[in-house]
């Protein structure tokens, strides 16, 4: 997912993460980080001349444009002159460093949406089952849920037009569903045995993007929060998760930021503030033309005492280090987890005329030590990128002692800790890779979406019996279990699909917590989905260990 800055005049923050399924046992994240960018959005003036078709050298303010004319006029097959210029620009930047970057016009909003939290739509989380698109869930207060599509209805038409059997993709999906807000679609949907479809004339409106997975109760006084994003709705997304969690007992809290690859600074700053007392140092960022800045928190926070943990990983990068970095370098927080990514510069934004963006490395950001993060970029960007999987091969995520760290930046925090630069926030408390959690065999039948497939069909099947019996998530969550009913119709599953190579028992490691977890998320969404998933997660267990 591609992260662009938040359009304000707030110091802003953004990332690129690509991270591998959270189900392989090798699973380690790739982040293409695009980070941390400050509002000062300058005004792009171009100097380059458009007239000439000759290649002129001497003049360097006009010596791109005049060799994109050239070819434009000279080469022997038709060009297309955006595109040349598009990959100019992005191609500067990257010889630049790794988190400078060019977004087309054409797909700014796409990847804009995510940290401004919301998109415009009809509302519906969607699976591709056997080429028919199938409702997973109406999105609460969408305008599909409002006119009562239900999980499990399979969308048939969109306008009129037949989309079922047809190979529809997800692209096409988000083309056809998605619109200006108020605009009108109508789609055909089949529901259950119902032999005829119905219509629904849905007008489109704003749909939400949370960024806090799931927030509940891991015991009587500890609660847990997952963000995903540090998003433009991140902060009040929390204030009312927070509040939830108060009401219901919490005392202590782990905050949870593994595979959160960043976002909005103003957004981490916000965050911290949370959890520390007035004055502190939270950040500061630093450049040849910009001056140091220095975020100190405030009097706001409602929970700068109590206890705290938070968990990192390798692709917990940029926004998320800058909470991490803060509550370490205070003596805040117990960090748990693996090293994490390691984006520590700052971007700043200048919005093209074309509705296209650049974003430029203007400056570095601190921790309150005064340790910058940022790993090494001065190789090619391939080895740039592939740090991630050097980790797993150097058995870094294995074994703490394995964790390259740069020992000329040492740092010490108020209380004396050590803590270290130049290359991600190390945790204080190791947790390794747990590849023993599931079996190869699960990995393969989870990777391939054959059991999320199997997962969604024998819910839907057994849809209102399953809901008649568990009214609430956390009634199938304490009540739920996996029997042979469910080993058998999968493995009847597995012979229909012809997957026979797998040789599935039932009871390989793993198998009836990953499958109780995904048919409750598709009765309960997260609610159900992440406290299953979590039962036995070795960062979480060592988290609740710590805080009692």
């Amino acid at each position: 997912m591609e992260i662009v800055p938040e359009k304000s005049e707030n110091p802003s923050e953004s990332n690129r993460v690509k991270q591998s399924n959270s189900f392989m046992p090798l699973y380690f994240a790739l982040v293409l980080a695009a980070g941390v960018a400050i509002g000062y959005y300058l005004t792009f003036h171009s100097g380059l001349s458009t007239s000439s078709s000759t290649f002129h050298t001497k003049s360097s303010g006009n010596k791109i444009n005049n060799l994109l004319d050239y070819i434009e006029m000279q080469y022997v097959d038709t060009v297309n002159r955006e595109q040349l210029e598009n990959k100019t620009i992005l191609s500067m930047l990257k010889s630049l460093d790794p988190h400078s970057d060019f977004i087309p016009a054409s797909d700014f909003s796409a990847v804009n949406e995510p940290l401004e939290g919301n998109f415009d739509g009809i509302g519906v989380e969607f699976n591709i089952i056997n080429d028919t698109i199938r409702v997973v869930n109406p999105i609460i207060g969408g305008p599909s849920e409002k006119l009562g599509i239900k999980a499990g209805d399979k969308i048939i038409k969109v306008n009129g037009k037949n989309i079922a059997g047809v190979k529809v993709t997800n692209k096409q999906v988000f083309e056809k569903l998605r619109g200006k807000n108020g605009s009108s679609v109508t789609v055909s949907i089949l529901r259950g045995s119902l032999k005829n479809a119905i219509d629904f004339k849905i007008i489109r409106g704003k749909i939400p993007i949370y960024s806090i997975d799931v927030a509940y109760m891991l015991n009587s006084d500890i609660g847990f929060i997952k963000i995903s994003r540090f998003a433009g709705t991140t902060y009040e997304e929390y204030l009312n998760a927070f509040n939830d969690l108060s009401k219901s007992g919490m005392k202590k809290l782990v905050l949870d930021l593994r595979g959160n690859g960043g976002g909005f600074l103003k957004t981490a700053v916000e965050l911290a503030d949370e959890f520390l007392m007035n004055g502190l140092q939270i950040v500061y960022t630093e450049g040849k033309a910009h001056p140091k800045k220095i975020y100190n928190s405030s009097t706001r926070g409602g929970f700068e005492k109590n206890d705290l943990v938070v968990l990192i990983d390798e692709g917990s990068a940029s926004a998320s280090e800058i909470v991490a970095g803060a509550l370490q370098d205070n003596d805040r927080a117990t960090i748990i987890g693996r090293r994490s990514f390691g984006k520590g510069l700052v971007q700043d934004q200048i919005d093209l005329p074309d509705g296209s963006a650049v974003r430029l490395t203007i400056a570095r950001y601190y921790t309150p030590t005064g340790r910058c993060i940022q790993k090494p970029y001065d190789k090619s960007l391939d080895a740039y990128y592939n740090e991630e999987y050097e980790r797993y091969e150097h058995g870094e995520l294995y074994n703490a002692d394995s964790i390259k760290i740069d020992k000329s930046q040492v740092y010490h925090t108020p209380a004396g800790k050590t803590v270290y630069g130049g290359g991600g926030i190390v945790p204080d408390i190791f947790v390794p890779l747990d590849t023993l959690k599931y079996s190869h065999s699960l990995n393969r039948l989870y990777n391939t979406g054959t059991l999320n497939t199997f997962a969604f069909e024998y819910t839907d099947h057994n849809r209102q019996q399953l809901l008649n019996s568990y009214k609430k998530a956390s009634e199938f969550i304490s009540k739920y279990n996996i029997s042979d009913k469910e080993v058998s119709a999968l493995k009847s599953y597995l012979i229909l699909k012809k997957i026979t190579s797998l040789n599935f028992t039932g009871k390989e490691v793993g198998f009836k917590q990953i499958l109780k977890a995904l048919i409750g998320r598709n009765l309960f969404d997260k609610d159900a989905y992440y406290p299953i998933l979590y039962e036995n997660d070795t960062a979480v267990l060592k988290a609740i260990e710590v805080l009692n």
